[in-house]
């Protein structure tokens, strides 16, 4: 009988799913690809950052229902395409007030730095610079304009950098609540949050010196692109805010005027019978760049916490994960390409399970001993186990401003019985088996015998994770211990440290894969990504988890099995279901 229903629920919201869903999908798709503009003669791209960014495009086809659908990957591949399009005159950028991640501001202001190389204008506007969060990245960005404008009423209040950190002892020890935890060692202060009620002295010293670091390396960067000494402009930026006019009068902006001005002054520039044409649009008119030739280079790309398992979508939504089973099978696929000469693997993550760092790792080793050098592209974060599955490639590149190290590990459990008690609510639980059978129940604190054994399970992956670095970067261990210890680093200072290679982005990756694979500067090369996005019907079956009988008998009822599209769907989900479900997460956090 449950089956009954459960086949009948299925056939339900596959006949919702065909009927309903999928024509509308179609339609969409179909009114956007035919409705899809030329670009114009002369036309002005708007890159507008106010929306938020992920660090790479989604696999799934419908994740820009989701959100803004631009991504920093898909930024600099755009604008590297729309420098060499002579119908692309002037990049006008739109700044966010409040700011934007620093590795991600690092890359989109290469980018645009290429872009204005090409000979074009990029004109930046902003409605202001708050001071919260690291607005100063947004700044830096402007400053790599041909001009930054801001509006008349905006104030300029990027005179530093600031952050805030919740912490919750005081709290839990209030209510009841007993956080048991173990961390490898005094930098890995994600514990702090749950135990302390201020910054202990290694949390205030890390968190101070990697805020420092990218501060700096703003300041640096906008500087050097205003043609003013960095020590000048520093003094002058933390001696505000200021007004838009008293902003303009120091230099610290170029012109003042609304976005419409802006925009009219763009298409002047571009020239007779300008338009402007929306980021999105255009990205989506040109498709990824592939290159040509007869050597390929893969591109590899992972973000979010890593996890065990395959993945799954989250339905329309843009949300990812680096799940270890597919990230590893993209990686094993480029390795049996016999086109791929080299990969570079683009990992943007604050960490996640050790199993599946491990299990991705393996496959970065396969690559190397298939002959096929493996490059680290670092994006946002490449922290905790986003190190651990890059350590032993054969070189990494992160942005100056890219968090990353965090070589440590952290676990435990909350017990919240008391605090539940406070409520009238009683746990109480029951275990057969070993004496560590319950040693993560919620209900009872560890025994010395549980801690002592939970203890030794943090020091064995610590000490593997100390291993693994010690031999991917050719650093003794002795040494690696003493620069890990949980210690979050930006690119910057990990250079300076031995644990990334060169600073950079994917542009620098890619170059580097390049010269590792031996193709000669003056040969063409084509570019391969892995794994390839999800078409519309595997995104749909993954979406709504329409099982394999269910999609049988909505197919048998609606007399289609002579369809080829719906005979494609029967045999993806049914490979979906086969693969198995759900994913692990030991610590998905590096700080």
């Amino acid at each position: 009988m449950k089956q009954f229903f459960l086949t009948v629920l299925g056939v339900f919201t596959g006949l919702i799913l065909f009927v309903v869903v999928l024509p509308i999908v179609l339609i969409i798709a179909a009114a956007a690809s035919s409705s899809e503009p030329a670009t114009p003669a002369n036309a002005v791209l708007e890159l507008d950052l106010r929306e938020g960014l992920t660090d790479q495009a989604s696999q799934n086809p419908f994740a820009a229902f989701g959100g803004s659908g631009l991504s920093v990957v898909g930024i600099v591949d755009t604008l590297a395409q729309a420098e060499k399009d002579a119908h692309v005159k002037v990049l006008l950028v739109r700044l966010p007030e409040a700011g934007l991640a620093p590795a991600a501001a690092d890359e989109i202001r290469q980018a645009v730095r290429r872009f204005r190389a090409s000979g074009k204008p990029v004109i930046a506007h902003s409605q202001g610079f708050m001071p919260v969060g690291t607005t100063i990245s947004s700044y830096m960005v402007g400053s790599a304009a041909s001009e930054l404008w801001m509006q008349n009423t905006a104030n300029f209040q990027a005179t530093g950098l600031s952050t805030n950190s919740l912490f919750l002892g005081r709290a839990f020890d209030r209510y009841g609540v007993r956080p048991e935890f173990e961390q490898r060692y005094e930098y890995k202060n994600a514990v702090n949050e749950f135990t302390q009620s201020d910054y202990t002295g290694p949390h205030r010293e890390a968190m101070a010196a990697w805020m420092t670091s990218i501060y700096d390396s703003a300041l640096a960067n906008a500087a050097f692109d205003r043609k003013v000494e960095a020590t000048v402009l520093k003094a002058t930026i933390e001696a505000g805010p200021y007004t838009a006019q008293q902003a303009l009068e120091l230099k610290l902006i170029d012109k003042i005027g609304q976005v419409e001005e802006a925009e009219a002054e763009a298409k002047r520039r571009a020239g007779a019978n300008a338009d402007i044409i929306e980021f999105s649009s255009y990205a989506s008119s040109q498709g990824e760049r592939t290159g040509s030739g007869r050597d390929a280079i893969a591109i590899v790309g992972g973000e979010g916490a890593i996890v065990t398992g395959a993945g799954r979508s989250r339905g329309f939504g843009s949300g990812s994960s680096i799940a270890s089973d597919a990230t590893a099978e993209a990686i094993y696929d480029a390795i049996e390409d016999r086109s791929v000469k080299a990969i570079v693997f683009r990992v943007s993550s604050p960490g996640g399970s050790p199993e599946a760092s491990e299990q991705i790792l393996a496959a970065v080793r396969a690559a190397k001993a298939a002959g096929k050098p493996v490059v680290v592209s670092m994006g946002d974060y490449a922290a905790s186990g986003g190190y651990w599955i890059s350590s032993e490639a054969n070189w990494i590149v992160a942005q100056p401003s890219t968090i990353t190290g965090s070589i440590g590990v952290f676990g435990g459990k909350f017990v919240v019985a008391d605090a539940l008690a406070r409520f009238g609510v009683d746990m109480r639980g029951i275990s057969v088996g070993g004496q560590y059978a319950d040693a993560l129940s919620p209900s009872s604190t560890w025994t010395p015998a549980q801690r002592a054994i939970f203890s030794a399970s943090m020091d064995r992956v610590y000490e593997e994770f100390v291993q693994r670095v010690s031999e991917g970067r050719d650093i003794p261990v002795a040494r690696v211990r003493e620069i890990a210890r949980g210690r979050v680093w930006t690119g910057a200072q990990a250079k300076s440290l031995g644990l990334v290679d060169q600073l950079g982005g994917l542009t620098e990756a890619i170059g580097k894969a390049r010269e590792l694979a031996e193709i000669p500067q003056n040969q063409s090369v084509r570019f391969k990504r892995f794994p390839e996005p999800k078409s519309a019907w595997e995104a749909l079956s993954s979406a709504f988890g329409v099982q394999s009988e269910a999609a049988q008998a909505l197919v048998t009822l609606g007399g289609v099995m002579a369809d080829p599209r719906a005979q494609a769907m029967l045999e993806r989900v049914e490979t979906e279901r086969m693969r198995g479900q759900g994913a692990s997460v030991l610590a998905d956090r590096s700080l």
